[in-house]
């Protein structure tokens, strides 16, 4: 019992002895965290620099772009080829993925061998044994006369510019072929399959192994957005924010960078890392000083090291009693398979005293355990390097995605990854040990990169088809100039049965007249009381307007309108209104005093005077009973009377559009059009008299309230309005009734939009095609949201978050697919209202008999004003349509309160003048 004890303590006394030998001797390769810390910040810089346009081109670390911009969402179907070249084998596969709500893919491939001729011979002959290789294959699976995608994997370093090209920028591991460098391989490949009359393949897609990787793993855990091989070479590639990627064009969405980090530390960064063996095996490859990285990390390179270690130890009689072998000076003679074997568990020293007595050698077991040391301290160093750069990868990840906590997958391949017993564990640990935020879970590629090859491919094709649907859709949003012509000359004709009598009862544009004839002056003061009713808030007004200086001073409180109320009984609502009178009265002091009242009341009216106003017909969600046909002054007096606490003088009953132009008025004496863009839409301008056979008398100009959301009302615009929109007035409060409103509007092009991505859903090209309970629910998707969604300083991410809170799981795709939506929707709506303005301009300055006209529009609605490309689109459209009407756009601040006590001040000024 004694002996053994005696044995074992030897032995543990003889393991530590040459261990500490060997930590001694190879000290320089053993990195502390800090210093991979260090190097994981260096990456981080390297990373940046060859993702710039300015410093890419002096960046080790290429970054270079692949154009896969998505991952598999599980609906790719089809039948597939793919080509894996870049190892020691070369292979070739067909694919099929079939979706049926299963992930399910199934494969078959044939492997040749890459003969040293082929690889460093002939650029031709090298893909023209590619494309003999593909034809055999094709022939024995009976493939041959069927049209099939294809997809390359190519695990060099290219340049793409897009999916299918790629400039192969220069070759690494043995290949060494000529003619190949700075020329596009899918060309080479394409010209060398010319050869085969009977092969009739598309190539759709050049992919790195690294990508194939991230993609074969993604199609089995959607969190995967990292591949990495680290086999014979190592590489990685991660999804990166396009509006990062200086080098492509764009700003949406994301995109699969393949970093090619085997190249990190080719200018120099790692030169206080490197030792003298990495020094001495650089120079002995055969691309000295290239691949510095991948040369201290790689399978092809970690054998060789741990030769050159042995060798000198050897010479210095720390090894084999200073014996040394022929082997031992023979460059390749150990390799990572062996480093593997070495490092086994358990078996492992007995591997090493078989090897290195294969190697010519006389080991004594004090040399086996130094050698299973120098193993794991390279292959251990070689994960430690590995670990440093990936965390640098998942660092950006979070960092991009704002995130404090970071869940991700990471697609993993290679032969050394595989193969050695220690190596995964080593590097996990690691790898959490460096982002202790960031929840990593690392995937094995079962079927590694060509099978990524085939699913790029097969997204490629999935993606090619859901675009073409995608454009379908929002084609029906792009108009013409020609239909944009079309809607100003059919505008123009309902402007013109409007202000005739014979024919206005049948026009849609109903062109009210106003009784607002004089525009201000200056010369109007006073203390003057404005209502405000035209939304869900109800506003109630105390304006102080001096003369001379043009000063307006407001004084507002603002009442909500309750659901019940709105579409109540009409008697409801005009108490509640005089109920928010008093309290505004009561709040400023002012119960009892006579104040003149301008009364804006933002729905279509027919007046018989300025006091007057009978309504037509409910609009923006009001539906409150017995008032339709009625006067609202006289109800509003009626109110008042029933109250009877205080007496008012109602002067002018107004639209919020005419307060919009006298408030523009106001400072610019050439503004003579209105227009409202927001929740609702209309215009107003000053026609002249002899246009208007409503209302006698030839002389001066009144102004006309269009109410031109029912424009089209007649089906005269139904060759522009889409099923969207249908579906849209069938579900509104009034079916039929406002078309163009519904089509230019805040209330309504949310809706548009919900229904819009409702079928895009159900066609299964969104959300996964998952329609949730929330975008079921009618006005969910309110208008503000686009203008947030189509903001040009809203990532995508942002996006992605305004979409959750409607209870949507979008994916990146989807968020682009949704602001193109928003944008369409929003687009139309702004080129809608510009083809109509351009109607009016035209009619002013014709009517005027004017070779150019210029003219001020007075503009006021949260549409205009907050969305981020409206205003401009519509200039844009007004400017294309009437080239000759120099029209100035002036916002309007606060036109339906401010303006309402213009117009009752002008009206007073007029009736005093009149009087005298």
């Amino acid at each position: 019992m004694f002996a053994v004890h005696l044995m074992a303590f030897y032995f543990t006394k003889l393991k530590e002895d040459q261990i500490k030998k060997v930590d001694r001797f190879l000290y320089h390769m053993r990195l502390s965290d800090e210093t991979l810390l260090d190097i994981m910040a260096r990456f981080q810089a390297e990373m940046q620099k060859g993702l710039g346009k300015d410093t890419n081109p002096t960046a080790s670390v290429k970054m270079l772009p692949t154009f896969v911009r998505a991952i598999p969402d599980g609906s790719e179907n089809g039948e597939f080829l793919s080509l894996d070249l870049g190892g020691s084998k070369f292979r070739v596969l067909k694919v099929q993925v079939s979706e049926e709500g299963k992930r399910n893919v199934q494969m078959e491939s044939q492997f040749y061998p890459t003969p040293n001729e082929i690889i460093r011979g002939n650029g031709i002959e090298l893909f023209e044994y590619v494309a003999d290789c593909l034809a055999d294959f094709m022939n024995t699976k009976g493939l041959k006369h069927k049209r099939l995608p294809l997809g390359l994997t190519f695990s060099f370093p290219c340049r793409q510019t897009k999916l299918e090209e790629g400039v192969l920028l220069s070759w690494t591991k043995k290949f060494k072929a000529r003619g190949v460098q700075d020329t596009d391989v899918v060309s080479c490949l394409t010209r060398a399959m010319k050869r085969h009359k009977d092969i009739n393949v598309d190539t759709l897609a050049l992919v790195n192994d690294t990508v194939g990787t991230m993609m074969t793993c993604a199609y089995d855990d959607p969190y995967c957005e990292v591949g990495v091989i680290i086999g014979t070479g190592t590489n990685a590639c991660y999804m990166e924010d396009m509006s990062n990627i200086d080098l492509v064009e764009g700003d949406e969405g994301r995109m699969c960078i393949n970093t090619e980090w085997g190249a990190f530390g080719d200018d120099g960064a790692l030169e206080d890392i490197r030792t003298e063996f990495d020094r001495e095996l650089d120079l002995g490859s055969l691309n000295p000083g290239k691949q510095l990285f991948e040369k201290m990390i790689s399978g092809l390179y970690l054998g060789e090291l741990v030769r050159l270690i042995l060798l000198k130890m050897a010479k210095a009689g720390l090894l084999f009693g200073g014996e040394k072998s022929s082997a031992l000076h023979t460059k390749g003679k150990i390799e990572t398979r062996h480093v593997a074997a070495m490092e086994k568990y358990k078996e492992g020293l007995a591997n090493t005293r078989e090897i290195l007595t294969d190697l010519g050698l006389e080991p004594s077991e004090a040399d086996c355990i130094a050698v299973q040391h120098v193993c794991t301290i390279v292959s251990f160093r070689s994960a430690n390097l590995c670990a440093a750069a990936l965390a640098a990868i998942l660092t950006r990840l979070r960092e991009n995605k704002k995130l404090v906590r970071l869940r991700t997958t990471v697609g993993m391949d290679g032969t050394l990854y595989k193969i050695h017993p220690q190596y995964p564990k080593r590097l996990h640990k690691v790898v959490r040990r460096l982002v202790p935020n960031c929840d990593v879970r690392f995937l094995l590629s079962e079927s590694g990169s060509a099978k990524g090859a085939a699913m790029v491919t097969a997204v490629a094709s999935r993606v090619q088809a859901q675009r073409k649907q995608i454009d379908k859709v929002l084609a029906l949003f792009r108009l013409t100039q020609e239909q944009l012509v079309g809607v100003q000359d059919k505008m123009r004709a309902e402007l013109e049965y409007g202000l005739k009598r014979d024919t206005h009862s049948l026009a849609t544009v109903k062109m009210l007249p106003t009784y607002v004839c004089g525009m201000p002056d200056g010369t109007e003061k006073g203390k003057f009381l404005a209502l405000d009713l035209g939304g869900t808030n109800f506003r109630v007004l105390l304006v102080k307007i001096r003369s001379g200086r043009r000063s307006v001073r407001m004084y507002n409180k603002i009442f909500a309108i309750p659901l019940e109320i709105m579409q109540g009984t009409g008697e409801e609502l005009f108490d509640h209104i005089v109920q928010c009178i008093a309290d505004f009265l009561d709040y400023m002091g002012l119960k009892g005093a006579q104040l003149p009242l301008g009364f804006t009341f933002s729905f279509p009216c027919r007046q018989a005077s300025i006091d007057k106003g009978t309504l037509i017909g409910w609009t923006k969600g009001f539906k409150a009973t017995d008032c339709e046909g009625e006067d609202v002054v006289d109800m509003l007096r009626e109110a008042i009377k029933r109250r009877n606490e205080f007496d008012l003088d109602i002067v002018a009953v107004v639209n919020d559009t005419v307060g919009t132009m006298m408030t523009c008025g106001y400072e610019d004496p050439n503004c003579e059009i209105g227009l409202i863009a927001g929740t609702g839409s209309n215009l107003c301008y000053m026609e002249e008299m002899r246009n208007i056979e409503l209302v006698e008398g030839d002389e001066g100009k009144m102004c006309i309230n269009t109410e031109w959301g029912g424009f089209g009302d007649n089906g005269c615009i139904d060759d522009i309005r889409t099923q969207y929109d249908k579906e849209v007035d069938e579900g509104s409060l009034n079916p039929g009734k406002q078309r163009y409103e519904k089509m230019t509007s805040g209330m309504y092009l949310g809706e548009i939009v919900r229904q819009i991505l409702i079928d895009l859903t159900k066609q299964g090209l969104l959300f996964r095609g998952q329609i949730s309970e929330r975008l079921r629910t009618r006005g969910i998707f309110e208008t503000k949201f686009l203008s947030q969604i189509e903001s040009d300083r809203l990532a995508l991410l942002q996006v992605r978050r305004i979409l959750q809170q409607l209870g949507l799981d979008s994916t990146c795709e989807d968020s682009i697919v949704v602001k193109e939506v928003c944008g369409a929707v929003s687009r139309r709506a702004a080129q809608l209202c510009g083809a109509g303005l351009a109607a009016i301009v035209e009619k002013r300055r014709e009517d005027q008999g004017l070779e150019r006209l210029r003219i001020t529009v007075g503009v006021d609605g949260t549409l205009y004003k907050l969305h981020p490309h409206f205003s401009r689109i519509l200039q844009e459209t007004v400017k294309e349509l009437a080239p000759r009407c120099d029209v100035t756009f002036m916002l309007s601040e606060d036109g339906s309160g401010k303006g309402a006590a213009l117009i009752t001040a002008v009206a007073k000024r007029l009736q005093q003048a009149w009087k005298n």
